[in-house]
């Protein structure tokens, strides 16, 4: 990191701020929604300047396999619609079951 880059208004100001990656990040925004899985939302300042959201989810699957991966189809064409187009030709790679 830069020491003499201040920190932004909406760091967290402490060991969160990633000191060998030099970037300043924000507190986790935590969502908890019992039986269906939880969210944490964190803004980040890149070393770049660039900023953006890093987001986990852990989602509930339903014990039916079917259904699992039906969730997670829809899941994936969730966040693809929130993303946007990708910028590269590539498709990401499957794994076997």
């Amino acid at each position: 990191m830069n020491h003499n880059s201040p920190h932004t208004p909406w760091c967290a100001k402490d060991h969160r701020c990633a000191v060998l990656l030099g970037e300043h990040r924000a507190r986790e925004i935590v969502i908890d929604s019992p039986g269906a899985g939880r969210a944490l939302l964190t803004r980040v300042l890149a070393v770049n300047g660039k900023q953006h959201a890093e987001i986990r989810l852990r989602i509930v699957l339903p014990a039916n396999e079917t259904a699992a991966r039906n969730r997670l189809a829809a899941l994936l064409t969730h966040l693809q619609t929130l993303i946007g187009p990708s910028t590269t030709t590539k498709h990401p790679v499957r794994r076997a079951a």
